[in-house]
């Protein structure tokens, strides 16, 4: 019997995510905020739906049902990015209104893409327990991580900062001087192991709660973003000498407990596949 999954948040990464799970046979549907995007995703041979959690037209309803229809699948992929910059409080907000619209959903388990900004920076190796309320940002990360829980076995998917085609490093910083932290390590991990992983933690049949994902080197920030310029010929960043805490995320939890295998194991090494 094919297996189905519902993507929320099909852009730069729920895109070639939802693209990998047509690939290996499952019936895939997939949210855009407009319309005219989700269907576009019909020629990828993904079922697009409209779905805007800023949009109250979207839970009115005539319209619920059917986006209710759409998200209840085997499984269901949870990629809403926090835009914390543009409101800080939209993230939960949004959250919470897909969580009503999935009330009534039965999944065999939800896999939540959150970010590696909950551990602070304190100059230490930080694993999957270490995560912390130490800024505002990282207490709303925290706190989306828990609206699941209570739906459905939810794995988080922790990222450290994500690269790959459109996301080159070499233009996070090019050209600009006086930078603080050089000596800071880096924390990264390549789109492809990314999907790789959450089509795996989908797939396998016991998984942890929490799983960290990232490159198992660390560079330092000076090392790595004057490789990634100068890998595209573009002015390099000149680092000051002054220090900045920073830490090193170990995601070797995945790969011990599920058998994982990463691509890229050295952010030196996406840079060819950015």
């Amino acid at each position: 019997m094919t297996k189905s999954v519902s993507i929320v948040g099909c852009g730069w990464f729920g895109l070639p995510l939802a693209k990998a799970f047509v690939e290996v046979g499952f019936d895939v549907r997939g949210s855009k905020r407009t319309a005219a995007k989700a269907r576009l995703l019909q020629q990828e041979g993904i079922m697009g739906f409209h779905l805007d959690l800023d949009d109250k037209e979207t839970f009115d309803s005539r319209t619920l049902s059917r986006t209710t229809s759409l998200l209840d699948s085997d499984y269901l992929v949870v990629n809403v990015p926090p835009g914390f910059r543009q409101d800080p409080h939209g993230y939960l907000r949004r959250l919470t209104r897909l969580k009503e619209c999935i009330s009534d959903c039965q999944y065999q388990r939800i896999i939540f893409i959150s970010s590696t900004g909950v551990y602070p920076a304190k100059d230490q190796v930080v694993t999957e327990k270490d995560a912390i309320m130490h800024s505002a940002s990282s207490e709303n990360l925290l706190a989306a991580e828990q609206v699941f829980r209570d739906i459905a076995p939810t794995c988080v998917l922790r990222f450290a900062g994500l690269v790959g085609p459109k996301r080159h490093p070499g233009r996070f910083l090019s050209g600009k001087t006086d930078i603080s932290g050089g000596a800071a390590p880096v924390n990264l991990v390549h789109l492809n192991d990314c999907i790789s992983a959450v089509v795996q933690v989908i797939t396998a049949k016991n998984v942890g709660p929490v799983y960290n994902l990232c490159a198992f080197e660390h560079p330092s920030r000076e090392q790595l973003y004057q490789a990634a310029s100068l890998h595209l010929n573009l002015l390099k960043p000149l680092f000051n000498e002054v220090e900045v805490a920073g830490k090193k995320v170990d995601a070797s939890l995945i790969t011990r407990e599920l058998g994982f295998q990463y691509q890229f194991n050295n952010p030196i090494d996406m840079l060819d596949y950015c």
